[in-house]
C-alpha cells in the first residue's frame, strides 16, 4: 500500500474519535464530573506522547536546538491564532458547559468554532503522516495517544455545542469534517515534507509537539478542572502513564 494512503488512512482513524466523542457528548446527557474526568485522562495522554514521543523523537533526529526551536515555534503560532478565534467566539469550543455563546450572541461564533477545531486538530494529523516518512511504520504510540485523547475532546466540545443552541446537523457535519481533514493532513505530512533533511522533520515533530501542547494548557486542562474533584490529578497521572506505557512497548 503507497506510504500516503497509509497516512491518510491513519489520520482518519485517529480522526474519526472526534465523531465517537462527538457523539456521545451530543446525544448523552453525561455528568459534568464525568466528562472533567474523562477530559484530564485525554490530557494526561497527549502530555505523555508530546514528551516521549514528539520531543523525544525530534531531539534524537537533530538534538536540542531545533526541537526548542520548533516547539517554541509551534506554541506561538497556536497562541496566536488561539487568540484571534477566541475573540470571535471560540474560546470554550472544549468546554462542556454553557460557556460557548450560541450565534445569536456572538454572529461568526460557529465558523470561530469549526476553525478553532481545526487549529486543534492538524498538528496531531501531521506528525502521523511525518512517522511513515524513510519507510518506518507507523507510530503506533502516537495515533493511539490522538485517537484517545480525541473521544474527550469531541465529547466535551460537542456537550458545549448542544448548550449553545448548535444543531445535530452542525456538530456531526463539523466533526465529520474535521475527521476528514484530519486525514488529508496527514497525506500532506508525509507528502510535503518526503525528503526533508532531519533537522527539519525534527523541527516540524517539535513545532507540532508545541502547538499541541499549548492546546492541552489552553482548552483541555481547563475543562478537566472545571469541576474538579479529589481523583482529577491521579485521572491525568493514569492517562500520561497508559501512554508511556504504549511508547516503552513500542
Amino acid at each position: 500500500m503507497p506510504g500516503w494512503l497509509q497516512a491518510g488512512g491513519w489520520g482518519l482513524l485517529a480522526g474519526s474519535a472526534l465523531l465517537v466523542g462527538a457523539a456521545l457528548g451530543y446525544l448523552a446527557r453525561i455528568p459534568q464530573r464525568v466528562i472533567a474526568s474523562i477530559m484530564a485522562f485525554g490530557a494526561g495522554v497527549l502530555l505523555s506522547a508530546v514528551a516521549f514521543e514528539l520531543f523525544a523523537e525530534a531531539d534524537e533526529q537533530a538534538g536540542l536546538l531545533p526541537t526548542a526551536l520548533g516547539a517554541v515555534g509551534g506554541a506561538v503560532v497556536y497562541t496566536g491564532c488561539n487568540v484571534l478565534l477566541a475573540r470571535r467566539g471560540a474560546r470554550h469550543r472544549k468546554r462542556s458547559g454553557k460557556q460557548q455563546p450560541s450565534e445569536a450572541e456572538q454572529g461568526g461564533s460557529g465558523t470561530a468554532l469549526a476553525l478553532g477545531a481545526l487549529l486543534d486538530g492538524v498538528p496531531e494529523s501531521i506528525v502521523i503522516g511525518t512517522s511513515l516518512l524513510g519507510g518506518g511504520a507507523i507510530s503506533v504510540v502516537t495515533v493511539a495517544a490522538v485517537f484517545i485523547s480525541n473521544v474527550p475532546e469531541g465529547l466535551s466540545s460537542a456537550a458545549g455545542m448542544r448548550h449553545a443552541g448548535r444543531t445535530r446537523r452542525y456538530v456531526f457535519t463539523l466533526w465529520a469534517g474535521i475527521a476528514l481533514i484530519s486525514g488529508l493532513a496527514a497525506v500532506a505530512g508525509y507528502t510535503v515534507l518526503g525528503g526533508a533533511p532531519d533537522a527539519v522533520l525534527a523541527a516540524i515533530t517539535a513545532l507540532a509537539g508545541g502547538a499541541i501542547l499549548a492546546m492541552v494548557a489552553d482548552t483541555m486542562i481547563p475543562e478537566a478542572f472545571e469541576d474538579a474533584h479529589l481523583l482529577i490529578g491521579l485521572i491525568t497521572v493514569a492517562g500520561f502513564l497508559v501512554a508511556f506505557a504504549l511508547s516503552q512497548a513500542g
